[in-house]
């Protein structure tokens, strides 16, 4: 369909192809093994000649932090996680062939935290002092043909705090070695837009950057073709000589695609651009770029659209960390957290509030995911003393830039974020900044709309009065939702960060018929750090400025013009336990526990976001004698639940008016409670608690029981104590004994408790409220991995994992 909104509306979108780990792709190799680690500071390791052999040895993505001790003394604090930072160093020796010689080389960091600088063969190639961004340094000049280099890299994370949230220390993403003819596609090359896209064709632009570094003109030929999800080549822009120059230069070439596939959240289909650069019939660059074809369009009165159809973005705000295994990058802990998201209907990533892994944005294109891309936490005004205030002015426009370029192709990426809550929102400096970062954004791509989130989102705020955003964006003041209109008459919304509810899972502590929010009606012992340092699973409390997900998720229910929403959070994450002090370590805002163990509210979303029938009854059935319990029940396809406890009814409930939940208030007694969901008196849906005994077994129920034996991928094992009838345990707390056999080891253990102090490394952890996780990764040989788990008292359980290549 034609667009009417060129800024707004879609884009064709590509992205610069990842490498399968091992694998030589479009000229890159992974460089992620065989690195030595030193934690400390020493000046001499730059040099090539440095001995490094008592360093420790390991393979990145590496984070020390996440290897640390929690403390309260640590600098981060409890915000940045109590866990410690400081200056670590990373070396690694290679060999370049003596047949690359005349070969463009190049090393490429995913992102590294933070104050980077790389020497190779003791040459200093530069220093980046943002932590999320990625970067590349050539290293031709400095080789020694077919003879030993030595890489280098100090990593700087001593200033502290320089984070609101845990960050990690190290080269916590991946690193490639980059090999290119003289003449090839440049970094981040190809830009690929659709001015045109209906249902019958799409018209397809291809902008690539060639770059020439022979030192003289040269003729060379580029050829590009689409290729569909199956490999068939679907159409071709042909052969085009150009005649090079001794520079970086960019050429256009146009596509027609008939009839495409369109890429959706529902379904998101990927086609592929290859371009070829060619001299005398003589391959020189193969350059792959992954494609989806879409439109959408924000409108002020209708809210957004995906391919001419309304459709809400059901989003959530996460931070960039993996639970226990820190902030190094998996790509499997990342797919198993979008596919958790998935299964609660959730549709839209923001990631807060940082250029995200690139993993990331290549699971959301083939997930299908909506993607707000958010840069800065920071511009020139401090939020923390040591944080990236103190670099904005210096590289604000080289980090946006790499972002945009790195990040641009990208079909999941639908909204650019400059800014997260910042401090110049009252102050005219944002009049300059926003209109700066605007127009950065908007020499680099223009098919996307710019937002920042604004926690002040008044007619006082300077960066909405600016002008350089296209879509004001809201964080929390659910209450001024519906007047939205009257304060920006037509403008565009969007709830780039809301709710701020908090839960923990397996907890109950309170009634659930009034709502509570800290610090007016906060119960402020738990605010002194002790055990129950935790608070009840009811959506009944929130942080002041936030809301509980049930009146949050009404308001954009209720009203088309709201566009979408991101929740703050998804997942829980480590750092700011607000509004807990020590002994917390981690957040309780999540849907989803660090351990990525669903909370109850969780269900509530999957009620109303999916089209999967739901019935879920809260809380466990294992209280004292006598007391009153209030029961909740989330449910969808039903017109009705009825409850029972040990068989007697305890009555019908509807839900009425704009009601997301029924609730039955019961007096406790030990047995059995179900409930019963009904359309047109018909079953749907039964769910039965039963009260728990003591005690008796552990169960271990692997995510996955076949994975591939890379020593990357993970299988994520859950530990369930059960009782003699098989029912969890709900206030469980046993220590759990972990061995495992065959080749690979654990890489992180939990149990979702904020206030756990347990070390995520080793080989032991407790449970919490009846659940722990182990997380098991494989080796480099084909096998078997098997774990087993004990505890005192209890019979031994094992799974085993079949690695294979």
């Amino acid at each position: 369909m034609p667009r009417s909104k060129p800024l707004l509306v879609l884009v064709l979108l590509a992205v610069v192809c990842h490498t399968a780990f091992g694998q030589s792709v479009n000229g890159r190799t992974d460089f992620d093994n065989g690195w030595k680690f030193y934690l400390g500071d020493n000046k001499q390791a730059k040099e090539a000649g440095y001995n490094d052999a008592r360093w420790r040895s390991l393979n990145l993505p590496h984070d020390w932090s996440i290897e640390g001790k929690f403390s309260k003394d640590n600098p981060a604090g409890i915000g940045g996680g109590a866990l410690p930072g400081g200056i670590g160093w990373y070396r690694k020796t290679f060999t370049v062939p003596q047949t690359a010689q005349g070969k463009q080389v190049y090393i490429d960091f995913d992102g590294v935290y933070r104050n980077s600088e790389v020497w190779i063969n003791g040459h200093l190639l530069g220093k980046r002092p943002n932590g999320y961004i990625s970067f590349r340094y050539e290293l031709t000049p400095y080789l020694n043909w077919g003879k030993s280099n030595v890489i280098a890299v100090q990593v700087d994370n001593a200033d502290q705090p320089n984070s609101r949230w845990y960050s990690g220390s190290g080269i916590y993403r991946n690193v490639w070695l980059v090999t290119k003819s003289k003449i090839a596609v440049a970094h981040w090359g190809t830009y690929v837009t659709t001015p045109e896209v209906s249902s019958a064709q799409a018209t397809v632009k291809l902008q690539t950057r060639l770059r020439n570094t022979t030192g003289s003109s040269q003729q060379v030929t580029i050829t590009s073709k689409i290729v569909d999800a199956s490999g068939k080549t679907i159409t071709a822009a042909g052969t085009t000589s150009y005649r090079l120059p001794d520079t970086l230069t960019t050429y256009e070439q146009q596509f027609t695609v008939k009839q495409p596939q369109l890429w959706s959240v529902n379904r998101p289909y990927l086609y592929q651009v290859v371009t070829q650069v060619k001299q005398n019939n003589q391959v020189l660059d193969t350059y792959t770029t992954p494609l989806g074809i879409r439109y959408f369009d924000f409108d002020a009165d209708k809210g957004f659209s995906l391919n001419g159809q309304h459709l809400k973005i059901l989003g959530v705000c996460d931070h960039h960390d993996l639970g226990c295994l820190g902030a190094a990058l998996n790509t499997r802990a990342l797919e198993r957290q979008l596919e958790i998201l998935k299964g609660m209907g959730c549709n839209a990533i923001r990631t807060s509030h940082n250029p995200p892994a690139p993993e990331l944005l290549d699971l959301c294109d083939k997930m299908g995911f909506i993607v707000m891309d958010e840069a800065f936490d920071t511009w020139e005004k401090p939020k923390e003393k040591y944080d990236y205030h103190q670099f904005f002015k210096a590289w604000h426009k080289r980090d946006l830039e790499d972002q945009l370029l790195r990040d641009r192709n990208h079909p999941s990426v639908f909204i650019w974020s400059i800014g997260n809550e910042i401090p110049e929102q009252r102050d005219s400096s944002a009049l300059r900044i926003a209109a700066d970062l605007a127009h950065i954004v908007h020499s680099l791509d223009k098919t996307r709309p710019i937002t920042t989130a604004n926690n002040n989102p008044d007619t006082g705020n300077k960066i909405i009065s600016s002008g350089a955003i296209d879509l004001v964006g809201y964080n929390y003041h659910h209450q001024d939702y519906a007047a939205f209109h009257q304060r920006y008459p037509g403008k565009r919304f969007i709830g780039t960060e809301t709710t701020s509810a908090l839960e923990t899972r397996g907890h109950y502590d309170m009634p659930s018929d009034s709502i509570r929010r800290w610090p007016e009606r906060w119960d402020q012992s738990l605010k002194k750090g002790n055990a129950d340092n935790t608070v009840s699973a009811y959506d009944n409390v929130s942080a002041p400025w936030g809301s509980t997900h049930e009146e949050s998720w009404k308001e954009i229910k209720k009203y088309d013009f709201l566009s979408g929403m991101f929740i703050w959070t998804g997942f829980d994450y480590l750092g700011e336990p607000t509004p807990y002090e020590w002994p917390s370590r981690s957040s309780y805002f999540g849907i989803i526990d660090l351990a990525g163990f669903p909370k109850d509210i969780y269900y509530m979303y999957q009620s109303e976001w999916t089209n999967k029938p739901v019935l879920h009854i809260l809380p466990h059935w294992n209280w004292q004698p006598g007391k009153t319990v209030d029961v909740w029940a989330y449910y969808n396809h039903a017109d009705e639940v009825e409850l029972y406890l040990n068989g007697k009814s305890l009555g019908v409930k509807k839900k009425q008016g704009e009601d997301l939940h029924v609730m039955w208030r019961v007096k406790y007694e030990p047995g059995t409670l179900k409930a019963v969901s009904r359309k047109n008196g018909k079953t749907v849906l039964t769910q039965t608690i039963q009260t728990a005994g003591k005690a008796a077994r552990i169960e271990l129920v692997a995510d996955h029981k076949v994975i591939k034996a890379d020593s990357r991928d993970l299988s994520f094992v859950t530990v369930r104590i059960l009782d003699a009838n098989g029912n969890l345990v709900p206030d469980a707390n046993n220590l759990i004994h972990f061995k495992v056999a065959g080749n690979g080891h654990i890489a992180g253990m939990d149990n979702g408790s904020e206030t756990s102090m347990e070390s995520f490394q080793g080989n032991q952890h407790s449970v919490f409220n009846g659940l722990g996780l182990a997380v098991l990764q494989a080796g480099t040989a084909a096998g078997t991995l098997t774990l087993t788990a004990s505890a005192d008292g209890l019979p031994s359980a094992n799974v085993a994992i079949k690695m294979q290549k």
